[in-house]
């Protein structure tokens, strides 16, 4: 199983990205992928996921500003993040769980300026 991550780069406050994690080994239909998020000095936090069956679900810290949403033929899951605030700033990674195991991508650098 291997997660890409992409899309990352420098925006400025108020700006969007949308990142994409492709998702190879396995099927995003029969394993959910959720994004997370650490900044410099902080833990790693939870930011959404999108179930296997459908169903998605964003940090109440990104409410109304992140959007999570999924491409099953690309296998491959989205970010779209918008009205990017500098606490968004971090490395965005995505993640899956396969029969247990939890497998990260290498992550992509969001970095927003003020």
């Amino acid at each position: 199983v291997q997660l890409q991550a992409s899309g990352g780069g420098l925006v400025e406050a108020g700006g969007s990205l949308r990142l994409s994690c492709v998702v190879s080994g396995t099927l995003i239909t029969t394993n959910g992928v959720a994004w997370h998020r650490q900044a410099p000095g902080n833990l790693r936090e939870w930011v959404a996921t999108f179930a296997a069956g459908g169903a998605s679900n964003v940090a109440d810290s990104v409410k109304g500003r992140f959007d999570i949403s999924r491409d099953v033929d690309a296998n491959t899951v989205y970010l779209q993040m918008m009205d990017l605030k500098s606490e968004d700033t971090g490395v965005y990674q995505c993640t899956i769980m396969r029969r247990g195991v939890r497998y990260w991508g290498q992550g992509t650098q969001v970095t927003v300026s003020s």
